[in-house]
């Protein structure tokens, strides 16, 4: 997955209606079928629990079936491809110990993903302007830096994939 420019405020607009919509609809539509299942099969103790939750079921499988049915429509561009960025970054964050041990080490494809995590994480951070541990992520970027220049490496972030975290 490549790196790309978003345009945080489509993004930051665009999610905000996704999530509006999604709450909206699992709002709507667990109390509609919750409702119309009680009408139809009334509990005589008064425990409509399992109808309940039926309705929150239907519906959340119901929301995710439509998001991901609608992920490439042109709207849902940025949103998806942030989705998409989290999920390339999670596989990373999951083998960052390992990660790190070889990059120390002088790996070149423990490296790349490491730029790659730095990077992504970077873009992701600026975009949800959650800039709390930017200090951090530079630290961490100056380490990986004096690491390319002790083994003379250049990265390029459009060089990963994420067949590369099979090795680790």
């Amino acid at each position: 997955m490549q790196l790309i420019n978003v345009n945080k405020v489509r993004y930051r607009r665009h999610l905000s209606w996704v999530i509006g919509i999604c709450i909206s609809g699992l709002a709507a539509g667990s109390l509609g079928i919750s409702q119309l299942l009680i009408a139809l099969f009334p509990d005589q103790s008064g425990s409509h629990f399992h109808w309940n939750l039926l309705g929150v079921i239907v519906s959340s499988v119901t929301i995710g079936w439509l998001l991901n049915k609608y992920r490439h429509h042109d709207f849902m561009t940025e949103v998806t491809y942030v989705w998409e960025l989290k999920k390339t970054l999670n596989k990373i964050n999951r083998k960052l110990p390992k990660l790190k041990a070889a990059a120390a080490n002088g790996n070149l494809n423990a490296m790349l993903a490491l730029q790659y995590c730095y990077s992504g994480s970077r873009l992701l951070w600026e975009l949800d302007d959650n800039t709390i541990v930017m200090e951090e992520l530079t630290i961490e970027q100056a380490k990986l830096d004096a690491l390319m220049t002790q083994y003379k490496i250049i990265l390029h972030v459009e060089d990963y994939n994420d067949s590369l975290l099979k090795e680790f």
